[in-house]
Order: structure tokens, then C-alpha cells, then sequence
């Protein structure tokens, strides 16, 4: 019996030790995400193609303009094809938040009602709200636009810069809207019209090309920044954009393109 207790025993204590001297199972490290691909291969731009000099058709039917310029070398820089894609420039919002467009390039003026839907780069521009009228008109001052038809852009800021001043918008007779400020032009050198509120980058360019027939008077509906709009979530495309753009302020492309449609530097 002893013997047999003690066989037992050292064949218990033979298999702790070997089971202990057995290879130990491996714990799995947990896999780690995949990092996100940030690579920007494609920019559908979003834009409204008849809005000199931002983005407009030249007598080839081809897309130019300051913003067509900056946006084509942006994407340069960035290894990224781009497409420019004529909208509905009052409908832009659902365009881009509808992954239509991937932004809005195209003189987008940066506004607090704005934010609450689309996500801006800083400001690349200042732009005024001018008024512009024909050379014989009697409206000098903000004033003189009482009881008179003013035109502005349909979705434009315009529209809501006149809105801004109470005092002057109720005073107004009418504000008629058109789709496109190159209409609104036609009607107010035919007199169907008494002043237009435009961006200024626009009426400057428009009053340039017709020396004499417009006047630019001194008081404007207020200054405002443009910027470039994505949707909220595609911060990827965002921050590129953004350190792009700085880059190419602090080179002076982007200033050589504003001397280029502006002839002079109004990059801000």
C-alpha cells in the first residue's frame, strides 16, 4: 500500500511539472483600426457658372475666373482630379449637404446662418456689397434709393445685406431678384431698374469692361469674407483645403491669381 501511495504521488507531481514546463498559449493582440485615408483623390467644386470673375464661361464655353484659377491649383497641389459642376446656386446648401458637390468654391460668402450648415475655410477675400448705378442716374447716397427698384442675385448675399439695414430696405419700392447678376445688369442699363447691390469683385469687373456708362457710389451695404464651404463632416477635406490655401498665400500664387482678375492683390 505504501508503495502504491507513493507511485501515485510522484505520478501526480511528475504531471504538474510537466505541465508546467508545456507551451504556453499566446494571447492575440487586439488588431488595431486601419488608419483612416485622408487621401483627397477627387474635389467635385459646386459653383455658379455665370458669376464673373469668380467662375464663369469664356467665348470657348470653358470655365475660367479667379476662383476657378485658385480652386485648379489647390487641387494641384493636393494629387486631387477636380470637377467644377454648374448648380443651382440658391439650391447650393442641399447640393453639398446632398454629396452632390464636395464644395462650394465660387465667391461664398462666410455668414453665422451659414455655419449652422456648412463648415467654412478661413477667409481668402474681403468682398464689399457696392451699389452700382448708370452714369446719369440721380441716386448718389443710400438715401436716394427711396421709392426706387433695386435689383440683387437670388441667394446672393446681397439679399440679405440690403435686408440688414432696415431703414434703407423699407424705404426701397422694390427688390427684385434675378437669377444672375449679368441680367440684372442688362435691366438696369435699360432703365427697368435704379440700382444693383452686387459683390464688389463682380460690379468692378462689370463697370471695368463699360468705362463711363456705370457709377460705383461711395456707400455699400457692408464688407464680408469669403471662404470655402464643405460639408460639417468632412473635416479631411477641410483641413486640406485650408493649410493648401495658406500655403499659397505665403508663396504669392494666390496673390499673382488675384492680380491676374483683379490687377491687384486683394487676397486676404
Amino acid at each position: 500500500m505504501k508503495k502504491t501511495t507513493a507511485l501515485l504521488a510522484m505520478l501526480v507531481t511528475t504531471g504538474i511539472i510537466l505541465a508546467g514546463c508545456g507551451k504556453k498559449e499566446e494571447t492575440a493582440a487586439p488588431a488595431s483600426a486601419p488608419a483612416a485615408d485622408t487621401t483627397v483623390s477627387k474635389i467635385v467644386i459646386g459653383l455658379d457658372d455665370n458669376f464673373p470673375p469668380m467662375g464663369f464661361r469664356d467665348d470657348k464655353n470653358e470655365l475660367v475666373g479667379f476662383d476657378i484659377d485658385l480652386a485648379r491649383e489647390a487641387a494641384k497641389r493636393l494629387g486631387a482630379e477636380v470637377e467644377f459642376k454648374p448648380i443651382d446656386w440658391n439650391a447650393k446648401e442641399a447640393e453639398l449637404n446632398g454629396k452632390r458637390v464636395d464644395a462650394l468654391w465660387n465667391g461664398l460668402t462666410i455668414t453665422e446662418e451659414r455655419k449652422a450648415n456648412i463648415a467654412f475655410t478661413s477667409a481668402y477675400l474681403a468682398n464689399r456689397q457696392i451699389i452700382v448705378v448708370t452714369a446719369k442716374s440721380p441716386v448718389k447716397t443710400k438715401a436716394d434709393l427711396a421709392g426706387k427698384v433695386v435689383g440683387v442675385q437670388d441667394g446672393s448675399s446681397a439679399v440679405d445685406a440690403v435686408g440688414k439695414d432696415q431703414a434703407t430696405a423699407k424705404s426701397i419700392k422694390e427688390l427684385k431678384k434675378f437669377g444672375d447678376n449679368v441680367t440684372a445688369l442688362m435691366d438696369l442699363s435699360a432703365g427697368r431698374l435704379d440700382a444693383l447691390v452686387v459683390d464688389e469683385v463682380v460690379g468692378r469687373y462689370y463697370t471695368s469692361k463699360k468705362p463711363g456708362e456705370y457709377v460705383v457710389l461711395d456707400e455699400n451695404f457692408g464688407t464680408e469674407d469669403y471662404g470655402v464651404g464643405v460639408r460639417k463632416d468632412d473635416t479631411a477635406l477641410l483641413g486640406k483645403i485650408e493649410s493648401t490655401l495658406a500655403d499659397m498665400k505665403k508663396d504669392g500664387t494666390a496673390a499673382k491669381i488675384s492680380t491676374k482678375w483683379f490687377g491687384h492683390d486683394i487676397v486676404k
